[in-house]
């Protein structure tokens, strides 16, 4: 009998799935796709070169045929499933079960072309009973699923380069647009400006302590003389003042100072109690956007994170498939998680029956069940000799899972209403009758102020009538706040709750607007840079369809209805590309109207000079003695909190021109403070306006430094660095210096090394001495690529079996195989990199590197054409 080869995406669910089949199946990894639209002009076959549709990868003008091709790195793999293809007997494609996994299969069909049976395996968790159960109820290639994927990925196409070479014209180079990443980056924009246009508004009310029946309690003043006082939901954010109609008082400092004193000696009495009873029922199991949701707000995890871990977590067989819209469970899953709360919490902890939720996404067919452990039996997380944030999320996967299947919480609310003189105060409380599922699980908030929900708060027992005694009155001032940023968390639920996207490709979206300098992350929060202002200005200005969130919530129902088969892929992509209101013409008639000098021209609410974006940054401009000043904009000053002042005072410093601390006693030359687009530095002398490449001597302050702490002595120390601080035992010299990554001391020996140490926080690069640099010379070496200390070993590379490890270096950790070194982004952890991702990292930085070394050899050759030319005519002209 012969063998049967089983194809999967990953060598990690390779390694997993093949534990779980009998002898006779080969399981093998495609290393995820293994054909897709080119990615550059040098994978455009010759054949259509000449096409003018060949830059984008679509024949747009005959039926949306893609031009599929095989990158140069997975022409191995490709060669290695045909060679395993031509021994078996029959080829199972045993890809993910949602659209990207059928479109995989596809393509290994289509590329493979197997002359035997072909089966089409699906499961949604990777335990041996699923795995056996799949490979008895296979399927074929659902090809309306692939039409669906495919339809996606072209459109993805279409906009991103049809629209993106525009931005490079109109506005600047390494700009990109995108159909659901635009959409994206001008929501996050849209509340920058909601932000700039908000006007703070003041209120007081005042905080009581009062003490009732021996104990004591918090009240809050809420009316006055029978009127309502205002609170912050009162005010307009577009003045800052109550809003109009709003029938409240607003109390001022001067008034609320009054009340204090007036109202501490007046009789305090309870006018009511008043008890309401609530009930609440858990959250439903986890699916791909509220897992990244979640994941966000209690492990600070991005997105992207999240989705890798968790895609670590299934591939090993921790957890069910993590791309998901599905919150359906099976009974197996029911009964597992009861059977959790029954041994954890006891019988009384358990719904009164099977829980089951209902799925609100309309195309919610990703998958057919939410996020679970995976099994009959949920293993708990001490069981699963899992550590770092793969346990975490793990946890919390397990922990909703078995909570949606617990009693509904119940608690009273409790509200008592207190006079004192013509003064109403409130005060609330919550008693917890029975916590139920708040002993398992309490879901997170996007609103950092918001109280946990299975926390009690106590008030004594009163009645109408009782006499309460204030022990402290205190009048407080409050101001209206902005609306929140969006998190990541926010803004993956707005787009979900705007039916934008997917939610399997959010955290794609979220990494790309990140990593293309679209936002930066602060705290959390996504904010946007000036790039992200004027892209959005001019899409909504010229293609506003095309980031409207109607109309991409409407693409994506209908690519929906193309995977239920009800709607033909070419004739929309026609109707959305190539009609008369299509992309393709609006890009083509609007083009010319669109004025570079006004694209590249940002506008800030409150802001009246010139904001602009330039081929170095974003910089300022006005007039000054009727001629145009320009200064950048320092990168820490963003968009959404500029002020009309500080660019004032760049600008107004610029039309100065550099002010001078005094002179250097050896050149004469004058010592400058300047702020620049990388923040404050000194220099020594002036720019030679005749020779713009030689630049001044300069240097950044250290970390920490205030402008303001800066004289001429500093100044002129850091100028001087490197200094030398002394010479070596074993040969050299030991010097200090300010480096990319902070200050330092090295130790540069007699043949030229150097061997690094970076200063301590106490250490400071100008008055640190010879013996302390000593010290920090003698410590065991750090990070360093050279003495690079190994982290993890991910495996053997399928191409020459050779090792790939993570190493520890001077710049951070990276992945090696053999004389590639890759480094590993920042928003991706060490212990939850996998194979599969390592792979895709070397990839990319071989190519990047050969691309490099493409460029300098072809510099070197036009150098050495244009040296030889000059020495013939040099020759002709001594001849001559």
């Amino acid at each position: 009998m012969g063998k049967t080869l089983v194809i999967v995406e990953s060598p990690t669910k390779a390694k997993t799935i093949e534990k779980y089949l009998p002898s006779g199946y080969e399981v093998m990894s495609s290393m995820g796709h293994i054909r897709d639209l080119p990615s550059s002009a040098d994978e455009i076959p010759a054949s259509v070169k000449g096409e003018k549709w060949a830059t984008i990868g679509v024949d747009y003008e005959h039926g949306f045929e893609p031009l599929y091709v095989v990158p140069k790195g997975k022409k191995k793999v490709v060669t290695e499933l045909k060679r395993a293809l031509k021994d078996a007997d029959e080829l199972v494609l045993a890809t993910d079960e949602d659209r990207e996994g059928e479109s995989i299969s596809w393509h290994l069909l289509d590329v493979l072309q197997p002359k035997v049976p072909v089966k089409r395996m699906v499961f949604h968790e990777i335990t041996e009973e699923a795995i056996q159960d799949a490979i008895k109820n296979c399927r074929e290639v659902d090809d309306n699923l692939v039409r669906a994927q495919e339809t996606r990925r072209v459109l993805d196409r279409l906009v991103g380069y049809t629209l993106s070479p525009l931005l490079w014209k109109k506005i600047g180079g390494k700009l990109s647009a995108g159909r659901v990443q635009s959409v994206s980056v001008k929501l996050i924009v849209d509340r920058e400006r909601e932000r700039r246009a908000f006007r703070q508004g003041t209120y007081w009310d005042l905080k009581a302590t009062v003490t009732g029946d021996s104990k004591p309690f918090d009240a809050t003043m809420v009316r006055l003389a029978g009127q309502r006082l205002a609170t912050g939901k009162d005010f307009d954010e577009q003045t800052g003042k109550v809003a109009e109609g709003a029938d409240v008082l607003l109390l001022d400092e001067a008034r609320a100072r009054e009340l204090e004193s007036s109202l501490a000696n007046q009789s305090w009495q309870v006018v009511s109690v008043d008890e309401k009873p609530q009930t609440r029922k858990p959250a439903p199991p986890f699916i791909t956007s509220t897992l990244q949701q979640e994941a966000n707000r209690k492990l600070n995890l991005s997105a992207r994170e999240t989705m890798r871990v968790a895609q670590d977590l299934y591939q090993r067989g921790f957890i069910t498939y993590m791309r998901t819209d599905s919150v359906h469970l099976s009974g197996q899953a029911i009964d597992a998680a009861r059977a959790w709360v029954q041994e954890m919490y006891g019988d009384e902890y358990l719904s009164d029956g099977p829980r089951q939720y209902t799925t609100s996404s309309k195309g919610a067919q990703e998958a057919h069940e939410a996020i679970r452990p995976s099994g009959s039996r949920f293993k708990a997380p001490g069981e699963t000799g899992l550590s770092g944030v793969e346990l975490k999320l793990y946890e919390l996967i397990w922990k909703r899972t078995v909570a949606c299947q617990m009693a509904e919480s119940k608690q009273t609310n409790i509200t008592i209403i207190l006079q004192a003189g013509d003064a109403e105060f409130r005060a609330a409380g919550k008693r917890i009758d029975f916590p139920g599922f708040f002993r398992a699980y309490v879901e997170g908030s996007d609103d950092p102020d918001a109280a946990i929900e299975d926390q009690e708060v106590v008030l004594p027992d009163l009645s109408a009538g009782d006499a309460v005694e204030c022990t402290q009155l205190e009048a407080v001032g409050h101001e209206t706040k902005p609306p929140a940023r969006y998190t990541e968390a926010a803004l993956v639920k707005a787009l979900e709750s705007e039916g934008v996207g997917r939610p399997s490709t959010y955290a794609t979206i979220i990494g790309t607007i990140i990593e293309r300098g679209y936002v930066v992350v602060e705290r959390k929060a996504l904010v946007p840079t000036y790039r992200a202002f004027a892209v959005t200005q001019l899409l909504e200005t010229h293609f506003p369809k095309f980031v409207d969130l109607g109309f991409t919530a409407e693409m994506e129902q209908t690519l929906d209805e193309i995977a239920e088969g009800n709607v033909e892929s070419v004739p929309y992509l026609d109707e959305f590309y190539n009609s008369d209101n299509g992309l393709r013409n609006s890009v083509d008639t609007r083009e010319a109207d669109i004025q570079p000098e006004q694209a590249r021209r940002i506008q800030l609410d409150g802001i009246d000079v010139d904001v602009r974006i330039g081929r170095f940054g974003p910089y300022a401009e006005m007039l000054h003695d009727g001629e145009p000043v320009r200064a950048s904009i320092p990168n820490d000053i963003l968009p959404g909190d500029v002020s009309q002042q500080q660019l004032q005072e760049i600008l107004e410093a610029s039309a100065r021109g550099p002010e001078s601390m005094g002179k250097d006693p050896e050149t004469d030359l004058d010592v400058y403070l300047l702020n620049g687009r990388y923040g404050w530095f000194v220099q020594l002398g002036e720019q030679d306006p005749e020779d713009k490449k030689k630049k001044p001597k300069r240097s950044s302050l250290p970390k920490g430094t205030e402008p303001s702490d800066v004289d001429l002595k500093m100044a002129l120390g850091l100028l001087a660095l490197p200094r030398t601080l002394g010479e070596h035992p074993q040969g050299g010299v030991v010097q200090t210096a300010l480096g990319r990554f902070g200050p330092y001391v090295v130790h540069v020996d007699p043949d030229s090394n150097k061997d690094y140490r970076s200063l301590k926080a106490d250490d400071h690069v100008l008055t640190i001495g010879f013996d302390r640099a000593m010290e920090l010379l003698a410590e065991p070496k750090g990070r360093g690529r050279g003495t690079a200390k190994s982290l993890k070993d991910l495996g053997e590379h399928p191409d020459d079996g050779t090792p790939i490890k993570v190493l520890d270096g001077r710049y951070g950790p990276y992945v090696k195989h053999g004389k590639i070194n890759a480094s590993i982004p920042k928003d991706e952890s060490v212990e939850n990199l996998t194979l599969e991702r390592a792979l895709e990292l070397i990839e990319a930085r071989a190519a990047k590197k050969k691309t490099t070394k493409k460029k300098t050899t072809k510099k070197k050759t036009t150098k050495k054409k244009t040296t030889k030319k000059k020495s013939s005519t040099s020759k002709s002209s001594s001849k001559s």
